[in-house]
């Protein structure tokens, strides 16, 4: 029918409202985080307690340190969730690493020792939080997600640590030998028994640089062989018995 004389059509759908019209946001993409543990199990229910969550998802695992420094400084990884106590570099050898390299990688240290050497190391480097594995499925999530805020977690008892640490904090800790990050470095190798050879070449070092390292170890540490670093890495978590 011709629409009478001074009147418009009426476009299609004129009259429908659109108050309660659904609003469509995009969501931001999930987290992408590397998993680095030695063991394959741990792994796997780290991941299932962090793909459970739509905010964050594990888009690589490795076994070993040196291996989590190559992964998480490839430009592809938020969060890095380290073990403490690893093959080849340390959590927190690695952790230093990253930290260095990828600055806006988020750190988070997972580990079984409640340890203060460990706890007070993971803060100095720049880790955003300590979660201990037997709480992991309790804290961890909420780790992660105030370490991608670029706020601090640590988990229950560690205040408690951080002021038992710093009352008893005195002549004990001032004469405690420090180690440089390379003579740590070289110190976990020759306990993992690497040859000076073998050392040289994974920290891309001269044999006689290897062997300074070595040597300084030894006077620092008041050690003799390379059964008592054995045993001093151990006691210290550089490598497991």
């Amino acid at each position: 029918m011709t629409p009478t004389s001074g009147s418009a059509a009426t476009p299609p759908n004129a009259n429908i409202s659109t108050a309660n019209a659904p609003v469509f946001r995009r969501q931001r993409p999930a987290a992408r985080v590397l998993l680095a543990d030695d063991h394959a199990l741990v792994r796997q229910g780290v991941r299932m307690i962090i793909d459970a969550q739509p905010d964050l998802t594990v888009t690589a695992e490795v076994s070993d340190g040196a291996a989590a420094v190559e992964r998480a400084t490839a430009g592809d990884i938020d969060l890095a969730i380290l073990d403490v106590t690893m093959p080849r570099m340390t959590g927190l050898q690695a952790a230093r690493e990253i930290s260095r390299r990828a600055p806006d990688v988020r750190i988070l240290m997972l580990s079984m020792h409640d340890n203060e050497r460990f706890l007070f190391e993971a803060l100095k480097i720049g880790a955003s939080g300590y979660v201990h594995k037997s709480v992991a499925d309790r804290d961890l999530i909420n780790a992660c997600r105030a370490a991608l805020r670029g706020e601090p977690f640590l988990y229950p008892g560690a205040l408690q640590t951080i002021i038992r640490e710093y009352v008893a904090a005195g002549a004990e800790g001032a004469d405690r030998p420090v180690l440089t990050p390379r003579e740590e470095e070289v110190l976990k190798l020759i306990a993992e028994g690497l040859s000076g050879k073998d050392i040289a070449e994974a920290l891309f070092l001269s044999p006689k640089t290897v062997e300074r390292h070595r040597a300084n170890v030894l006077e620092k540490l008041g050690l003799k062989d390379r059964l008592e670093l054995t045993r001093y890495a151990i006691r210290n978590g550089l490598i497991e018995a």
